[in-house]
């Protein structure tokens, strides 16, 4: 009988849930400091879903005037408190889910109190954290991935409950793969943040695309002479059972003088629809004067939306040399192309925002729910803006077609991947402000003018966790509930061979 293993992701041990904040009081004598608390996470002035998990943190100790001996945080709003003690403000999961339905459309109060060498306590300036009403989806998926350019054989993709902090996994690239022969599992995407709607992709070993469709899984062979590639970058369209991908020859180069690491780029993409019941592909854009990326569909399944950059080789020839050599010269801009879902029929492009003449390149276009703005990421060049310490996520409002940065969620570092909640309220995306090094989720509410609030990091329930697990969060997606699938029967799939996919020149209706 096979062993089954449960992928439970443990963060640290888990007491740390059960004992939660010390049993403790708040100081009587203390002198008032009218400094910030250097904590971490930076909690301050935060705008939190209601149905969050408890937000921890602990003091800096590198920004501390002294030693600290003991720590004291107490949280509160209109009569109901709770109060931690201990090195880390970790308050009870039960507590908190309290205190924060009190404190709906208001604020909780956090005060921090800190006992130096001395036994002499001090209080820092009192901060808030405001308590939406809006709601957060229950899950989130990501691709846990250690920054390496040669190395993937850790890779997994996991869910992760927002309301707590349980964390499974999805599906786990060492299952196929071996020490000379291993996966490369990526690009996790849902049909309307349906977790029973679901595709990835594995490569090399035993590859393909696993799609599953209401309790039904499958492997998907995209290997067809037709078609540039099999599918690499997904959008499920609202409600048929159709998925447009890129098609991409991607490659990946090093900088020697950039003060990026790495540059990861296409010397050619197409898009593709695929028919998830026939089984068939067809060409929806295939210019080989333009690389075209990062399809995402509008929410009422009547337009489609995508990056494309003009390139023309110099010799009419695709050269990955010459791609690489001018590849500041790639500039994305983002257009549509409508959609009749009766006819099945697409119509021609049209540009959306025109990023090329503003000698920058546009990537990422995701579509709030009621389809009001584009959020998207802008960078100087290219498609890859993970790696590009200048990207930055912006704000197009599609009834006026006016784009702005979106300053206030915006840091000093890069900003990447993202997805809005399944009610257009809040946003996830990829940050590498922390370190510069380890990308992270943080987590804005966006409001009914598109304004975002000040980010926050995704809660843990150990605040140093992120600062000890050496590896990046990639392609955050909000998700409904939990997928069900178990990573042995996603294995098991992949183990099996299918025939190749149908090309056609139309859909059928």
């Amino acid at each position: 009988m096979k062993r089954k293993t449960t992928y439970i992701y443990l963060t640290f041990l888990a007491s740390i849930l059960l004992t939660a904040c010390r049993q403790t009081s708040v100081p009587a004598q203390f002198t008032e400091s009218h400094k910030q608390a250097p904590i971490y996470p930076n909690y301050h002035g935060v705008t939190i879903p209601i149905n969050i998990a408890p937000l921890t943190f602990e003091l800096q100790q590198s920004k501390m005037p002294g030693t600290v001996k003991d720590m004291v945080t107490r949280f509160s709003c209109d009569g109901n408190d709770i109060v931690c003690g201990g090195m880390k403000a970790q308050p009870d999961i039960d507590e908190w889910k309290e205190l924060t339905a009190n404190a709906k459309g208001k604020a909780i109060d956090v005060e921090v109190y800190w006992q130096d060498e001395n036994d002499s306590w001090t209080r820092f300036e009192p901060f808030k954290i405001f308590v939406s009403p809006d709601s957060i989806d229950p899950y989130i998926s990501y691709r846990l991935i250690s920054p390496s350019y040669v190395t993937y054989e850790e890779l997994t993709i996991n869910q992760r409950c927002l309301e707590n902090y349980d964390e499974s996994v999805i599906y786990d690239n060492m299952l196929v793969g071996d020490e000379v022969n291993g996966q490369c599992i990526n690009c996790h995407n849902y049909q309307m943040y349906n977790p029973q709607r679901l595709q990835f992709h594995a490569r090399q070993k035993n590859g393909g695309t696993i799609i599953t469709y209401d309790g039904k899984a499958k492997k998907v062979n995209m290997a067809n002479d037709s078609i540039l590639s099999a599918g690499v970058y997904p959008s499920w369209h609202p409600w048929l059972k159709l998925i447009v991908y890129s098609t991409n020859k991607t490659m990946q180069s090093f900088h020697t003088r950039d003060v990026n690491k790495i540059e990861v780029l296409d010397s050619e993409s197409d898009l593709i629809v695929y028919d998830i019941d026939r089984n068939e592909v067809m060409n929806i854009e295939n210019n080989p004067k333009e690389f075209e990326i990062f399809p995402f569909w509008a929410p009422d399944g009547k337009a489609l939306y995508f990056c494309s950059a003009h390139f023309e080789y110099e010799n009419d020839t695709v050269s990955t040399g010459e791609a690489i050599r001018r590849s500041y010269e790639i500039k994305y801009s983002i257009y549509r192309k409508s959609f009749d879902p009766e006819t099945r029929e697409f119509g021609p492009k049209e540009m959306v925002f025109d990023a090329a003449a503003m000698s920058k390149s546009a990537t990422l276009p995701r579509i709030s729910p009621n389809g009001k703005y584009l959020l998207f990421t802008l960078g100087g060049w290219g498609c890859f803006h993970i790696w590009h310490r200048d990207a930055d996520l912006w704000m197009m409002d599609l009834t006026t077609m006016e784009a702005r940065p979106l300053n206030e969620c915006n840091s000093t570092n890069v900003e990447s991947y993202h997805s809005w909640s399944s009610n257009g309220k809040w946003i996830i995306f990829s940050s590498r402000r922390t370190d510069g090094v380890y990308t992270r989720p943080f987590i804005a509410h966006i409001d009914a003018n598109g304004k975002g609030t000040k980010p926050f990091e995704l809660p843990s329930a150990d605040p140093d966790y992120h600062r000890q697990l050496m590896k990046s969060y990639n392609i955050p997606e909000f998700m409904k509930g939990p997928v069900a699938f178990n990573p042995h029967d996603f294995a098991d799939i992949l183990k099996t061979d299918v025939p190749p996919v149908k090309y056609v020149n139309h859909l059928s209706k």
